[in-house]
């Protein structure tokens, strides 16, 4: 049989024929397109012809054309509706991709042909895309490791295949924790609990009866509204303990060989650590940089959130429970103290959160400043939960994107975007297929999904990555879209967020998921009043984890990583009451795969910007002021990585931001 990933793909819009791709399709299309890839590379690099941008570089960027079809195909099913099948293929094509890419960074002909290129780059009449996608390449090749010879240039090779392999397993080994946990609930358990979470439990459990899993969307309502403080725990050592439960999906082991053999890396490359490799490409360029804004961010956090734990510890003891509060109390505690305070009970407050309100609020909020349109569309998809809509303006074509919210085992945990087809021109014009995957509670047969306030922010914040996607327009995918530095690539998804904020936007879109009422104004006065509410908290847990990702990769690799992750937080003082947002064991940011090594503060870095670049809108009175709005899309969300950050940036707000925005937004400033 004929097989479909190898043909036309005749598809509305060439979305990929999920329809009919099998499992057993994978491998032989992988292998058949690695094959073509490597034959076009070999023939650019032994052209007789004279090295030019277009025979070299062009053509570099048009030789893994299909491979990186199939694998945009691939890994957006593998990540999202994942089975064994599946995870055995992952495993398979990890060491076979680390091995085409150091085959081609080791190609010295095809390096010489670059290089020379690079030499007489004053001399050709190239664009300022051109020439940022040859330093980009040159550099990129270099930082690969094509300068090494001999012994060093075979120990890289080794180094990073092995590294591709961990990766895999440390996510495969943390799925299948998530996958393997359920607390069963009896009818007195979810005593105390609100109706949402009570029907969350009895969807996730199915004819089992109601279940606690370690999905965030169903264990942190429980930790927030259960007062059963023996299941609290119970469900908190679980969630927690991913990763680190001893036997054949143990993480631990797994960090310590991935943090040597990044250390390795470095130096066979010539750097003194693995963080001064990885950061010399981001904006912050060194460790020292990062480690600033950090304790910056650090002081006025832990100060805040010492001063809720005292609170908090009072409302323990005045429920009966011996001190000292607990991180398993935390949520719980403070979500009555919120109640208390801000006269919010998320209970209430969810109902007028429907998670197809929240996105048509995402969608109209792009229309008003972007002007694009969404409208559902059939076609394949890899599973029956994901939505499809085409995306246009002025009647334009402009991407395809696919919505794909629910949690479900065979999904990774957590929230992303990624890009099944990017934005380029150069193989004539593309426009990108942009996926958001998010863990939203699935409701049971016939009722509405209702959202926390925190899951409509992730909401906003992937599609924010999304119109990064949409809105790219330049010739090289090399530099498409969200192909920017990873401190920079966060700026337009928290950037997004705020507009969830703006009060007129909830008043259309946050009503009742029966009554169709909107959320009352003093309701939603009061929620957004409690917006900075527990950032102490939330910044603790997550600058924490910034630092430890920072301390593992700034010096020697530590032997043993969890004794090295205790001592960065005892250094800090963390408070007893609050454990990192990501350990170590499950921390798949930073052992996943090698994007957010050494780069896990990038969200705070790209944070400090985007409370500035919301300020601009702030400041003419209009969130959606469309010179501004056109500005933002001209500048940031359509250059991809055509020009250097900083320099997007400035051209956006006319100058680089401080530390001040950030905290004042955070409700951390003085």
């Amino acid at each position: 049989m004929t097989n479909p990933l190898l043909t036309d793909w005749t598809t509305p819009f060439g979305l990929p024929p999920f329809d009919v791709i099998m499992d057993e399709h994978w491998a032989p299309a992988v292998d058949a397109t690695l094959e073509e890839a490597r034959a076009k590379i070999k023939a650019i690099a032994d052209s007789a012809e004279e090295p030019s941008f277009a025979n070299t570089i062009e053509a570099l960027e048009l030789a893994e054309v299909d491979l990186g079809r199939i694998f945009g195909a691939f890994y957006g099913v593998a990540g999202a509706d994942s089975n064994e099948a599946r995870e055995a293929l992952q495993r398979e094509f990890a060491p076979k991709l680390s091995a085409f890419g150091s085959e081609v960074a080791e190609n010295k002909a095809l390096f010489a042909r670059i290089d020379a290129i690079w030499q007489q780059r004053e001399t050709l009449d190239l664009t300022a895309e051109q020439l940022r996608v040859l330093m980009l390449t040159r550099c990129g090749f270099v930082r690969q490791g094509a300068e090494l010879i001999g012994t060093p240039s075979e120990d890289l090779r080794a180094v990073k295949s092995r590294l591709s392999v961990l990766g895999t397993e440390f996510t495969q080994n943390l799925l299948a924790d998530e996958r393997s946990w359920k607390m069963l609930l009896s009818e007195e358990d979810m005593e105390g609990l609100p109706d949402f979470v009570k029907a969350t439990a009895r969807a996730a459990g199915g004819d089992a009866g109601p279940v606690v899993t370690l999905s965030r969307s169903l264990i942190v309502p429980f930790l927030q509204f259960s007062p059963r403080r023996d299941l609290r725990q119970k469900a908190y050592d679980a969630w927690t303990s991913r990763g680190a439960t001893g036997g054949k999906t143990d993480n631990r082991g797994i960090a310590a060989e991935t943090l040597e053999l990044r250390q390795r890396r470095a130096k066979l490359l010539g750097y003194d650590t693995f963080a001064d490799y990885k950061l010399e490409t981001e904006m912050a360029k060194t460790p020292d940089a990062v480690r600033d804004l950090l304790i910056q961010v650090w002081e006025p956090a832990k100060a805040a959130a010492e001063r809720d734990a005292k609170v908090l510890e009072g409302l323990l003891i005045a429920d009966g429970h011996a001190a000292p509060l607990e991180p398993w109390d935390w949520r719980y505690y403070s979500e009555l103290r919120r109640k208390a305070e801000h006269d919010l009970d998320e209970a209430e407050l969810k109902p007028y959160l429907q998670l197809d309100r929240m996105i048509e609020a995402a969608f109209a909020c792009a229309n008003r400043l972007f002007g694009l349109e969404f409208a559902p569309i059939d076609g394949p998809v890899y599973h029956p939960d994901v939505r499809l809509y085409e995306v246009t303006r002025d009647g334009q074509h402009i991407a395809v994107f696919l919505g794909d919210y629910f949690a479900r085992p065979s999904k990774r945990s957590g929230a992303w975007c990624m890009a099944m087809q990017s934005q380029q021109r150069l193989a004539g014009e593309k426009r990108p297929h942009v996926v958001n995957v998010c863990n939203f509670a699935k409701p049971e047969y016939g009722q509405p999904a209702l959202l926390s306030y925190d899951d409509a922010r992730t909401l906003f914040h992937e599609f924010g990555h999304a119109l990064h996607q949409m809105l790219s327009d330049v010739t090289y995918e090399s530099i498409s879209g969200t192909s920017v530095a990873r401190d920079f690539v966060e700026l337009p998804s928290q950037l997004y967020e705020h507009w969830l904020e703006v009060p007129e936007v909830l008043s259309e879109f946050a009503t009742h998921a029966e009554t169709g009422e909107p959320m009352p104004k003093d309701m939603l006065k009061r929620m957004l009043a409690a917006g900075t509410y527990d950032m102490g908290f939330q910044t603790v847990e997550y600058v924490a984890s910034a630092l430890v990702d920072l301390a593992f990769h700034d010096g020697p690799a530590p032997a043993d990583p969890m004794q090295k992750q205790a001592e960065v937080l005892e250094s800090i003082g963390m408070p007893p009451a609050i454990r990192m947002r990501h350990a170590t064991p499950h921390f798949a940011h930073v052992f996943a795969g090698d994007g957010y090594s050494s780069g896990y503060y990038s969200y705070m870095w790209s944070e400090v910007m985007d409370a500035d670049a919301f300020e601009a809108f702030e400041e003419v009175g209009d969130p959606f002021d469309p010179a501004l709005a056109k500005k933002l899309e001209d500048t940031v969300l359509s250059s991809g990585g055509s020009v250097d950050a900083a320099e997007l940036y400035v051209a956006f707000r006319g100058r680089l931001p401080g530390v001040d925005a950030l905290l004042k937004g955070r409700g951390l400033g003085v």
